[in-house]
């Protein structure tokens, strides 16, 4: 897969006469799409137009069709992951990708073309990966309001840190108990982005936003008794706050607050590199 660098490179090296059109147009060709059997087109130029590579949506398919689309992205990007993937699924296709591994409690397993290995595959449970070298600047912030809001916390944060980025998590600290989360200013303050997961009425957020100078990104999730309607009740919520400076995702998404948190921090550094 080629990169923004690699690719202005190759435009040189045509323009300079290094590098002959029809070389460079088959190297091209990797940044369209690829056909996986017949039931997937992936969509390797995702990168150069968004910043970060597809990622696999597990739920729902079945493991040989995960693992054949993780063997074709293999040859193609350093991270290959896939979301919402059960214990029983990765137990049937571990066998036919290569160095995969599993977070459980984040419920992803991925590759990683890294001399240094992550943790072995099941003993990440809530712990941030252990070698991961950092490769984008930024802290990025993770609080949930409560214990069972860990699954989509952890979510976010397996795929921030397999994106290169440093994750700060602090768990359980909801406006039950708030002095919890006063507790814990120093999370907050040097966090760049923070990620806020809750589910019950999904108050944090809103007292989060309050005392903090940076974006904060709400997760509502579907944790809570019959009236918070799966989640409903939360994302109303957090919709509703009167704090300044939330972004709402869907019900459960922690992948897409990563990667919108992800976007925040890549956009400032580009901002910073163009006044310099």
């Amino acid at each position: 897969m080629l990169d923004s660098e690699q690719l202005l490179d190759l435009l040189r090296g045509v323009a300079q006469g290094q590098v002959s059109p029809d070389l460079a147009l088959d190297r091209l060709k990797s940044l369209d799409t690829q056909l996986v059997a017949d039931f997937a087109r992936l969509d390797h130029h995702r990168s150069l137009r968004t910043g970060f590579p597809e990622v696999i949506w597990g739920q729902d398919k079945t493991p040989d069709q995960i693992a054949q689309i993780m063997r074709a992205m293999q040859s193609r990007q350093t991270v290959v992951m896939a979301t919402r993937v059960s214990a029983e699924v990765y137990g049937q296709i571990r066998s036919q990708v290569r160095d995969l591994r599993y977070f459980p409690l984040a419920r992803i397993c991925a590759t990683v073309q890294d001399p240094s290995p992550l943790q072995s595959p099941l003993e990440n449970q809530g712990q941030p990966i252990q070698n991961k070298p950092i490769q984008n600047k930024g802290t990025i912030g993770i609080l949930t309001a409560g214990t069972a809001d860990l699954p989509v916390a952890e979510e976010a944060a397996v795929t921030a840190e397999l994106c290169g980025f440093q994750v700060d998590r602090l768990w359980d600290v909801g406006v039950a108990g708030i002095h919890r989360l006063l507790q814990n200013r120093v999370v907050l303050d040097r966090a760049d982005v923070l990620i806020v997961v809750a589910g019950m009425e999904g108050a944090l957020p809103s007292v989060v936003a309050g005392l903090v100078d940076c974006p904060v990104i709400a997760v509502p999730t579907s944790v809570g008794y019959g009236a918070s309607f799966g989640g409903l009740a939360p994302l109303l919520t957090m919709l509703n706050s009167c704090a300044a400076g939330i972004g709402v995702v869907n019900i459960d998404n922690g992948f897409g607050a990563a990667i919108l948190a992800g976007q925040i921090l890549r956009t400032m550094e580009r901002m910073t590199r163009s006044r310099t």
